[in-house]
Formats: C-alpha cells, sequence, structure tokens
C-alpha cells in the first residue's frame, strides 16, 4: 500500500514555521510564457550546472551561455566574473534568461561559525538562523544566489565523516534547526536583498550509510523512513525550502538520483514541492557505476524520471536527453515540468529584474557585527563535558602563570573546521591569542604546541611542555581533530584522540597541577581515557573564525557553558550504532543484568537465560548521552505535572515543571521534554525529543517552566495505515538531558 501522510501533523508537529506559499499565478504566467518560446536545446540547457573557471571565462564557456546551454555555474566566487557570465546570459542568449549562481555556504561565507554539528549543540533557533542570514548576506553581496545547506540527514555514526555537516541524530532538534537556517538563508522573500536559495539535503538516508563509510548503501525500513530520516525534510518543504539534493547512496537498493519514490512520489505528489531538485556533483552518471544504468544515456534517462530537475557537473542531460526526447523515451513534457520548476525559482529570487550585483549595496565582509555573531554562536556551541572540583572557571585573581599546551592553541586555519571555502584564516583569533589578549598584565601565559599536528606521535615537545607546566598554575590542553579529518570521504573507524595527544594529556597529569581539556573535533570522539587524566574537558567542536575568544570567555568565566550534545558521544567506536531514542528489545539491558568480561569465570558454563543486550566488554552505557552538558552553576528540577493528565486528540497537553539556580553562576539551561508510547502496534523508542527551551536563571532563581504539546505531535507512522495517535498511557520527562529522570505519565483517550 502506498505510504499515506497525515498533513495536519505538519501544522501541530512544527508549529510557528513558515510554509510554503500557494503558487503565484502572475509568476507561473511568465514562466508559461517564457517556456513556451524555449526550443528543446534551450530547454535542456537549463537542467545543466557546470562548475566555474575560477575567475576565467574561456570561449567555450561564453559560446554555452550565449546559446543557452548553461542554466547554473557554481564555485565561481568571483564578482567581476559572476557579473559578466550573467551579461552574457542576459544581453546575449537568445531570450535572455539568467543564470543561478551557487556555492556551498555551509557554516558562513567569509565569516566562518561553528561547524553544523557546533551549531546544534546551542540547541538555539535563533541563533542558527542569525548564522545564516550572515552568511547569505555575505555570500550573496558578491554575487552568488544559492546554497548547498542545510544538510539535514539524520546522524547516528560518529565514523561518518559528514556528521560534521549534520544537525545531530534526533530528527525533531534537527527540524527546528533546518527550519531556522531555511529562514536565515531565505530571509522574507527569496527576492529580498542578502537572501539566497537554500538546499535541503540529502534526500534521504546519507547519515544511515552502512558502517559509517561515505557514499555506502542505506537500508531503511519504511517506518524508520518516515518516523526518523522524513520529517526534517518534510519540515523544511513547509518552511517553503528552495532546492532539494538527493543522497549519493543507494537506500533500499535504488540509487536516490534514480529514485522515483522519493522525487515524485513522496516530494511531489505527498509533499506539494514546488521548487526544483539538483544532482549532487556527478550522481547521475554514477548511476552506471551503481549498476542499475547501462551508460550514461540510461542514466539521463533515470534521472530526469525520477524527478531529477538539475544536473551538477557531469553532461548526461546535456549529452543525451535530446536524443531520449527524439526517440520517445522521455517524453518533453518531463523535460518542461524540470525546466518550470528551475524558471520558478529564478523568478522568485528576482534574478530577471536584477540579474546583477553591486557589492556597495552590502555591509562589509567579515563586519563586526557578524564577529561578533559567530563569537556568540561558539560560545553556546561549546559543551562542558566534565568539571572535577570547580577547576572552571580559571579565576582571574588566582593566576598568575597559565600553560598553554597543544597542537591546536594557536592555529587559524584548523579551527575553522570542514568545507569552508571561502574562509580565511587571517580572519581568525585563536585561544592563544585571546588567552593573551584577555589575560594582558594580568598572567603569563606560556605557550608550548608539544605536537605539530594532531597526528604527530614524536614526542619531543614533552619535556618542553612540562616545563612550561612545571610553574603554571594551570594547564590547558588544546587537542583533538585536525578540520581535514572530518568532512566529506573523511570517516574514522578509530573514534579515539589521533596521534600522541592521549600520552600528552597523562604525561602533563603527572605534573600535578590542574589539567583542562579543551577539544576541537568534527565529530563525537572516545574520550574516556582522555577525561580520566582531565580534572575539567570543555568540547569546542571546529568553533570557527571567532573560537579563541569564546572559548576563553568560557575558561576565565566571562559566560557558563550552556551548550547540550546534539548526539551521543560513544565509549567506543565498538558501540556504534549508539543513539538515544533507540528501541527497547524485549531483553533491555539493567545494571543488575550487566556483567563485564572480566567478571566471567573462566570455563563457565554456556547460558543466555537472563542475559541483555549489550556489551561485554563495553556495556551499554553511552560516554554521554545525547543532549548532556555541564554548566558552572546547578539546576535542579522540581514539580513536573501536566495540566490535562488525561487529553483526546485535537487538545493540547500542558506541562509544567519547576527550574531552579542553586548555584553561584547566573547561565542558561536547555531544558528537554521527552515522551514514550508506553504500549503501541508497533514499537516505539525508549524516549523521544518533542520539545526544548532555554531558560537563563540568576542564582537563587526559580522559574515555572511550560511546555505546549499538540496531541498531534505525538502521532507516529505505522505503515499501510499512515500517521496515527494511538491512544493509551504516554510518559513525559522533563530534564537536562535524554537520561532525566523526573517523570509523570499522561492518558490519550
Amino acid at each position: 500500500m502506498r505510504p499515506l501522510t497525515f498533513s495536519i501533523l505538519s501544522f501541530l508537529f512544527f508549529s510557528g514555521l513558515l510554509y510554503a506559499q500557494a503558487l503565484d499565478p502572475e509568476l507561473e504566467k511568465k514562466a508559461s510564457e517564457l517556456l513556451h518560446k524555449m526550443t528543446i536545446q534551450e530547454k535542456i540547457g537549463q537542467l545543466s550546472q557546470v562548475n566555474g573557471e575560477y575567475s576565467n571565462i574561456s570561449s567555450g564557456m561564453r559560446a554555452k551561455v550565449q546559446k543557452g546551454e548553461i542554466g547554473s555555474i557554481l564555485n565561481e566566487v568571483d564578482t567581476k566574473t559572476l557579473n559578466e557570465l550573467q551579461r552574457i546570459a542576459v544581453e546575449e542568449s537568445r531570450l535572455g534568461i539568467p543564470l543561478i549562481f551557487a556555492r556551498d555556504v555551509i557554516h558562513g561565507f567569509k565569516t566562518i561559525f561553528p561547524i553544523p554539528l557546533g551549531q546544534a549543540a546551542s540547541w538555539n533557533p535563533d541563533l542558527v538562523e542569525k548564522g545564516a542570514r550572515i552568511a547569505a548576506m555575505e555570500a550573496s553581496s558578491v554575487g552568488l544566489h544559492w546554497t548547498f545547506a542545510p544538510m539535514i540527514d539524520i546522524s547516528r555514526d560518529p565514523r561518518w565523516g559528514r556528521i560534521a555537516e549534520s544537525l545531530g541524530e534526533d530528527p525533531y532538534l534537527t527540524s527546528q534547526l533546518g527550519v531556522a537556517m531555511v529562514r536565515g538563508f531565505q530571509g522574507e522573500s527569496l527576492a529580498d536583498k542578502g537572501t539566497i536559495a537554500a538546499c535541503a539535503k540529502h534526500f534521504v538516508g546519507y547519515g544511515a550509510a552502512e558502517g559509517g563509510r561515505d557514499y555506502n548503501i542505506a537500508n531503511i525500513p519504511e517506518n524508520e523512513l518516515y518516523n526518523n530520516y522524513f520529517p526534517p525534510f518534510k519540515a523544511c518543504v513547509d518552511a517553503g525550502v528552495a532546492t532539494f539534493m538527493p543522497t549519493f547512496n543507494e537506500l533500499n537498493g535504488v540509487p536516490a538520483s534514480g529514485n522515483a519514490f522519493l522525487f515524485r512520489t513522496v516530494l511531489r505528489e505527498d509533499w506539494k514541492f514546488d521548487g526544483f531538485v539538483v544532482s549532487d556533483w556527478e550522481s547521475v552518471r554514477q548511476l552506471v557505476v551503481h549498476g542499475v544504468a547501462s551508460d550514461n544515456k540510461e542514466a539521463a534517462r533515470q534521472g530526469i524520471s525520477a524527478g531529477i530537475d538539475m544536473e551538477m557537473a557531469s553532461t548526461t542531460y546535456s549529452s543525451h536527453l535530446l536524443k531520449l526526447v527524439e526517440e520517445g523515451t522521455v517524453p518533453e513534457s518531463i523535460i518542461d515540468e524540470a525546466v518550470r520548476n528551475i524558471l520558478r525559482i529564478k523568478f522568485q529570487l528576482g534574478l530577471f529584474d536584477n540579474p546583477y550585483t553591486n557589492t556597495s549595496d552590502f555591509p562589509p565582509l567579515v563586519a563586526e557585527a557578524h564577529l561578533a555573531a559567530a563569537e556568540e554562536a561558539a560560545v553556546q556551541s561549546c559543551v562542558l563535558l566534565k568539571n572535577e572540583r570547580q577547576v572552571l572557571p580559571l579565576q582571574e585573581k588566582a593566576i598568575r602563570k597559565l600553560a598553554v599546551i597543544g597542537p591546536l592553541a594557536d592555529d587559524p586555519y584548523e579551527q575553522l573546521g570542514t568545507w569552508i571555502f571561502d574562509g580565511n584564516p587571517g580572519h581568525s583569533i585563536t585561544p592563544l591569542s585571546a588567552l593573551r589578549s584577555t589575560l594582558k598584565d594580568i598572567a603569563e601565559v606560556h605557550f608550548v604546541k608539544a605536537l605539530e599536528t594532531s597526528r604527530s606521535y614524536s614526542q619531543s615537545g614533552f619535556p618542553e611542555a612540562a616545563e612550561a607546566a612545571k610553574d603554571a598554575d594551570a594547564i590547558v590542553l588544546f587537542l583533538g581533530e585536525e578540520s581535514i579529518l572530518s568532512g566529506e570521504a573523511h570517516c574514522r573507524a578509530d573514534l579515539g584522540l589521533p596521534g600522541a595527544q592521549l600520552e600528552l594529556i597523562q604525561a602533563m597529569a603527572q605534573t600535578g597541577k590542574p589539567v583542562i581539556t579543551v577539544v576541537m573535533a568534527g565529530r563525537p570522539l572516545a574520550l574516556g581515557q582522555a577525561l580520566e587524566f582531565s580534572d575539567a574537558l570543555l568540547f569546542a567542536w571546529h568553533p570557527g573564525t571567532m573560537g579563541g575568544p569564546a572559548i576563553a570567555r568560557l575558561l576565565l568565566g566571562k559566560d557558563a557553558p550552556s551548550g547540550k550534545l546534539p548526539v551521543t558521544f560513544p565509549t567506543s567506536a565498538g558501540q556504534i550504532p549508539m543513539y538515544y531514542n533507540h528501541k527497547n528489545t524485549g531483553k533491555p539491558a539493567t545494571e543488575a543484568s550487566f556483567i563485564h568480561i572480566d567478571d566471567i569465570p573462566v570455563r563457565a558454563p554456556q547460558t543466555s537465560v537472563g542475559n541483555t543486550s549489550y556489551y561485554l566488554d563495553a556495556g551499554y552505557h553511552p560516554l554521554f548521552p545525547f543532549g548532556y552538558g555541564l554548566s558552572y552553576t546547578r539546576f535542579e528540577y522540581t514539580g513536573l505535572k501536566a495540566a490535562n493528565p488525561i487529553v483526546g486528540r485535537g487538545d493540547i497537553l500542558q506541562i509544567s515543571v519547576q527550574l531552579s539556580n542553586t548555584g553561584d553562576y547566573e547561565a542558561v539551561e536547555v531544558a528537554q521534554l521527552y515522551i514514550r508510547d508506553l504500549v503501541s502496534s508497533i514499537t516505539r523508542p525508549v524516549k523521544e525529543l518533542k520539545s526544548f527551551q532555554r531558560v537563563r536563571l540568576r542564582p537563587g532563581e526559580s522559574r515555572t517552566v511550560t511546555f505546549s504539546l499538540p496531541v498531534e505531535q505525538l502521532a507516529y507512522y505505522y505503515p499501510g495505515r499512515g500517521w496515527e495517535v494511538e491512544p493509551g498511557e504516554f510518559d513525559i520527562w522533563v530534564g537536562g538531558n535524554s537520561e532525566a529522570a523526573l517523570k509523570t505519565t499522561v492518558e490519550i483517550r
């Protein structure tokens, strides 16, 4: 049976989001009139996206633009070149159809924000939206119209390099933050100055690549697709996202770039998406490599038939679609549909009325306001994972000598993270620079790199580091991964700290001085031993241009950490996949049932009686659960209650809790609400995030935090039936992470 959709669910589930507007009749009329004038060759030209020539325009490129054989150009960022290419298209081609210029603007253009996974740790949609708004303003100021973001793949495997680009493992959090990015990039109208078209990618299941290996296969059952992987994409459609991109990999045996179920049935028919779909880099041609197309001509037929409107980089469309239409294999109406989708976005972008870019119309790149926003994003992204004996924050009055150690303390490039084509390390302020500036005339900062890079094994720099630490009041280690170790095609089987970094932590611990470890990385790492030898550990991801001042503010107590993990941290790679919203199984693990491998007697009789779901050598607990993050203060949750413990469909659950700051610092807590359907006709996760709020409290302050949950937000997709809220009891937890214990129960009738 074809899957059903429950349209009201999206309205209630993503309350307050922008919605795709009804088609503009005047715009549709213009697109139809233009389409009627186009030759088949010009139509196919609109379906072609080619790579730029890096501030050059060859005679071949010029001729193709003049003939209308190109619809979009990517990876050109020189304004003069972009304007000249646009002039050729508008003034020298027969119909004057403007080009759309695209670029991967993932977490900033010139002002680089934390990697998306880091931004997700802020749990702050407003902050994420502001970052995308600044990125759009900077990118559009040079002549770009379109970015390939947000990446909203549900990502449960930290071995996968592109988890750095994701917004984490949870469909609700990813939906909220993905929509915030769309709003930031696209603004109120695509025609407004400083906006660019967003692209929801990668549809769908890229984050589920087998083994965490990029481009690998994904097998995802229908109920998992609808309940976990589809929701962020549906939310972005409802928010009016302009474009979509398929995943590179196959889903259940069908490569996404030839998957009509995804792009015609789900995206167009069920969700009523009216933007256009662009392939990923050469992914149409790769249908041949996958083994579902015999040659490039057949790949072109499959791609356009599946609903891939524009082909990126490869040329199967431009080389073969004309012949396929002439043969009758591909109806021209399919070509017309794809062209209309592309023209619609070009009209919405205002390119026909304002095709050229004047850089003087925009604020300067890397403006002070942009840097301030990037710094605040980095502050809110950092997650405090350990703070023994309240080592942090460092007290300026007590610090006279500070030892700053490690390969990432003063590396302006590596702190920017993956996928920053236009970022300039010259704009970065490193942690060392920020600490020296802040502690000037207060404390002496002694820096020793100790390791040449994060991957270095030579310990020749350790004695100098130990000497610097000997007279210091505290040691701050800056460790983690270089930016090249995460991102596309940069997957890792071992999640430990690379090189001799662990040995460096151990050497510093032997000095007897307080050891504060700051980790910069593009993924969760297995930090068990690093934690053991660190008095405090702050996870900073790759924090971007202003990572240094942000980290300094946190270390010195100018701000209290408020970041919460958007993804589970495993104790070892062997536990993967590990995510909080797992199923219970018939034999769930408990502390009473857990037996460690070292506790099993030699020649013990083989038995499975009483055994449960865990690893003998790693248990079943993560290193840190989803939603976890410490503060410099203490927060207490009390008095959880439901105003209406018995509700029906169409009602709104009102859940309240008393949140108190019982510590000594003003700080922000991210209060998180989770639910569980206790009995369902198909199994449900042990917990599901359904709401969250950022709450700032002064020391001693208490506040009642109220969550309003439409009952339809508890709906689940049932294969063959669609979206339903089944009656019965639901447990509800509210707390500071996914292992919150404060619980109440409501009944749906």
